[in-house]
């Protein structure tokens, strides 16, 4: 669902920040052999990705379904040369070409891969993030908010993406749709979480910015 025209869109990304080349062939190559490239973060939220990266300075980042690394590349732009970012595929096929563009990044050695369940791994990591991008299985948020939030401190930004979900939010629930029903949740939920402070971006398929208070 296009949430604005496509004239408008188009007038927006034209006069946003400029894609870098590295990220348009990323987009090129998920197009030629991906299946479902459309899930990629494309050039205009991921300006917005890097832009807020770039204001908030996190030390550590976690996101949470890498898929190419788009949006990984993207949120690696605000690191300090000191700092690093955590990212968790489930597909393990994605892995070599995640690799191969972190590679060509300036970040790749700032860049750790992890290929698994989320929900396993996250409960491991000894790290406080400043900065957390959920992206990955959309019935499942409300169990990675629940992992996240011991890994979190106080002013650290938690992203999630797709919480508008092609405009089913607002339409009448069908029973076998399970991924609304766990959106419709989610967002209640960062809604209510006093310990959150939260907004819904109407970005492409709509991005919650949730402040951890």
């Amino acid at each position: 669902m296009h949430f604005l025209s496509e004239v408008i869109e188009k007038y927006i990304g034209s006069h946003s920040e400029d894609e870098p080349e590295l990220l348009r062939q990323l987009t090129r190559e998920t197009h030629l052999k991906v299946v479902q490239p459309r899930m990629i973060t494309g050039h205009y939220q991921g300006r917005i990705l890097a832009l807020l990266s770039k204001i908030i300075a996190p030390k550590n980042i976690l996101e949470i379904g890498t898929y190419t690394g788009y949006s990984a590349l993207c949120l690696a732009e605000g690191l300090p040369a000191d700092g690093s970012l955590h990212t968790i595929e489930i597909n393990e096929e994605l892995s070599d070409l995640q690799r191969k563009y972190f590679d060509q990044s300036p970040f790749g050695k700032q860049i750790m891969q992890y290929v698994g369940d989320a929900l396993k791994i996250i409960p491991q990591m000894d790290i406080t993030f400043d900065l957390v991008f959920i992206d990955a299985e959309k019935k499942k948020y409300n169990a990675y908010l629940d992992a996240v939030l011991p890994k979190v401190r106080s002013g650290s930004i938690i992203l999630s993406d797709n919480v508008l979900w092609s405009g089913k939010v607002v339409e009448p629930l069908q029973k076998s749709d399970k991924a609304t029903e766990a959106l419709l949740t989610y967002n209640k939920r960062l809604k209510d979480d006093s310990q959150l402070e939260t907004v819904i971006l109407s970005v492409r398929d709509g991005l919650t910015l949730s402040r951890v208070r």
